[in-house]
């Protein structure tokens, strides 16, 4: 009797210990889990998105790292990711890489940016042409009087060639939007692998130029106005200029997934354009998309 009571006892405890231990995992193990990667003009705006998205839905958990366009797009197409990034339009080639992957790539417009063109407070030139710019990346131009500014070197930044601001500022910029324009960067143009970094350069350096999208632009630096040709209008990037269609270095901002999106993932892309996120977008200094 006593063997039995002390059996008893101990199975009601496993059966008490085993509930409690599926409760705690339960309770702690998220639901849903999106791993989202890319951009590292995007990944602010989609860690602030997540951080929303997570708050208002704890069953979800969201990883959102940085790395480039090309670099989320390349997890896209190996697989590993649910979500990837890109400031630019993904490539021919890497659709059919990732279709004999055995991935679909799917375009979804998220957002829309600026490029803005920064310069040192120190520097007086605050206008140029396309077609200035091109030059000056390309070492054409070398010199900042050649411009209107003082008799100092150029110092050209620029994003990493990984980075889908670097690919749409070659083709948009330094080759007009010319399909048959081979033009490069000049090779003594300065590399950087994040937009953080051209900025903190040409914070120190009067004699820096570069380039970065425009919700990564401090009030302390110069931002060019910009004219499509020389005679046209000059203008400064902004929301309002970039609906209007009359700054010419506009661009949308993408995210690709695998086929069309499906349960926790299109949740969360129709939440990024709903008002709620849309929001979040012109706070953050990019152009919402509706």
């Amino acid at each position: 009797m006593k063997r039995e009571i002390i059996l008893l006892l101990i199975f009601s405890i496993v059966i008490v210990s085993c509930g409690t231990s599926s409760s705690s995992n339960n309770s702690n193990s998220p639901a849903a889990y999106i791993e989202n990667k890319g951009s590292d003009t995007i990944v602010n705006l989609a860690l602030a998105w997540a951080e929303r998205y997570q708050g208002d839905h704890p069953d979800v958990r969201i990883s959102v790292t940085g790395g480039g366009s090309g670099t989320g797009i390349a997890s896209l197409i190996n697989g590993t990711v649910g979500i990837a990034n890109a400031s630019r339009q993904i490539k021919s080639e890497e659709i059919e890489q990732a279709k004999s992957n055995g991935v679909e790539p799917v375009e979804h417009i998220i957002a829309r940016d600026a490029i803005a063109v920064v310069v040192n407070p120190n520097n007086p030139v605050r206008e140029l042409t396309l077609q200035q710019i091109s030059d000056i990346y390309s070492g054409e131009i070398t010199n900042w009087k050649e411009v209107g500014g003082d008799d100092r070197p150029i110092v050209r930044l620029s994003r990493e060639t990984n980075s889908g601001t670097h690919v749409y500022f070659l083709e948009t910029v330094l080759r007009l939007n010319s399909k048959e324009d081979k033009t490069l960067f000049s090779t003594d143009t300065l590399l950087l692998p994040s937009s953080e970094g051209i900025i903190a350069e040409v914070r120190q350096n009067p004699n820096a130029i570069g380039y970065d999208g425009l919700g990564y632009v401090p009030h302390d630096l110069i931002m060019i106005s910009i004219a499509e040709e020389a005679g046209g209008a000059y203008v400064l990037p902004s929301v309002a200029t970039v609906n209007d269609k009359t700054y010419p270095i506009a661009r949308d901002l993408y995210m690709y997934t695998n086929g069309a999106p499906e349960g926790v993932i299109k949740e969360y892309l129709d939440w990024i354009l709903s008002l709620e996120a849309q929001m979040i977008v012109e706070e953050l200094g990019f152009v919402p998309v509706n």
